[in-house]
């Protein structure tokens, strides 16, 4: 039978190590509408792929995007887009949407430090997936 010395002692012995990957984009860290993407802090809204950062992104919002805004994002050729944001979460309007489902892409809204935490995962597992953070 285990005591509870024995359940500190594994706890403080125990190691887990991150194997992040070092060939593509990947979130380091994040604030409210920044992100660390390797040794670059970046300033939302941006757009981030495995292989392209795109900086200069000129979105203004979720209520607010277009199909010409969405053009970067597209011209990436994701599977999958997250479309992050600082909270309340705002869907984009239903002609965004369906532009989406037109080009059979996944369309998922998020928080922003959500957001980032699910494009790491995606993007390590070798999805084609595209973050797109808005301020």
């Amino acid at each position: 039978m285990r005591t509870s010395a024995d359940t500190i002692a594994y706890r403080t012995e125990m190691k887990l190590t991150l194997a992040a990957r070092t060939d593509i984009n990947l979130i380091r860290s994040h604030g409210v509408t920044d992100v660390l993407v390797g040794e670059a802090t970046i300033v939302a809204p941006l757009i981030v792929s495995a292989g392209a950062i795109v900086r200069d992104w000129d979105a203004r919002g979720a209520a607010a995007l277009d199909a010409a805004q969405l053009a970067p994002v597209l011209a990436l050729d994701p599977e999958v887009v997250i479309v992050g944001m600082p909270a309340p979460v705002v869907w984009p309007p239903a002609r965004v949407r369906a532009l989406f489902g037109t080009h059979r892409i996944g369309l998922e809204v998020m928080e922003f430090g959500a957001a980032c935490r699910t494009y790491n995962v995606l993007a390590q597992e070798d999805r084609r997936v595209v973050l797109a953070l808005l301020a």
